[in-house]
């Protein structure tokens, strides 16, 4: 791993309470070789617009499973045309829809979304950071109870390399504070109750009161897709 397991709990503790921007900056110094995964939600756009004002040539990927709503990938053309993200990766699956169709079964998300899920973004992703030594996310510790521990500078210990969560200790009102004072273009659908954005057989809108999570894989005993711990 390119930084010591000890050095990462010095920088969490040293850049707890630093702004995000700082993070990004460091994580660039100090970690050779690093991407940040855009989902292209809420979040995730934070962060490329201060990653792409920090160094506007740094890696960025993000994992295409080819069931994205039509406003998210409508929403990656804006990003291109307003950054230019010149780094900027799109990682598919190794099966197309119909291909897995045809080994798995139809609609595999409505039956088995875990294993689907795994097709279409695990084995991407890990083949993704197998070639870098660490990554960023948009994960913030209020998301859901699974992200609730979340450090700035951490080991993945389920890829092993560096994981850098910027935003780790920002509110929801945060985010939206940065999208509005910088004009950051985002997702419509998070103006029709959908805080957090996956694939479009496997999200619905928030009712309220619900987790920010609660219209991922509802009906399901899953709040994650497997990328995150």
């Amino acid at each position: 791993m390119a930084i010591a397991k000890e050095e990462l709990q010095t920088l969490a503790e040293r850049h707890r309470a630093a702004r995000p921007q700082e993070i990004l900056q460091v994580a660039l110094e100090r970690v050779p070789n690093i991407a940040l995964a855009c989902s292209f939600g809420a979040e995730d756009m934070v962060l490329l617009d201060m990653l792409m004002k920090i160094h506007p040539d740094a890696q960025v990927f993000y994992l295409d499973t080819d069931l994205l709503f039509a406003e998210t990938y409508s929403l990656i053309e804006q990003a291109k045309a307003r950054y230019g993200i010149p780094n900027l990766r799109a990682v598919h699956s190794e099966l197309t829809v119909e291909a897995q169709a045809a080994q798995y079964g139809d609609r595999l998300w409505a039956r088995d979304p875990n294993l689907c899920c795994d097709l279409r973004k695990v084995r991407p992703l890990t083949r993704v950071l197998d070639g870098l030594d660490g990554w960023i996310t948009g994960i913030r510790r209020d998301q859901a109870p699974t992200r609730a521990n979340a450090q700035v500078f951490e080991v993945d210990a389920k890829f092993g390399l560096v994981k850098v969560n910027p935003l780790a200790f920002w509110t929801w009102e945060q985010v939206w504070s940065y999208i509005r004072e910088n004009d950051v273009p985002y997702n419509p659908l998070h103006d029709q109750g959908y805080p957090s954005i996956g694939c479009i057989h496997c999200t619905r809108p928030v009712r309220p009161g619900e987790d920010l999570r609660a219209g991922r894989w509802s009906g399901f005993d899953k709040t994650e897709c497997g990328l995150h711990r």
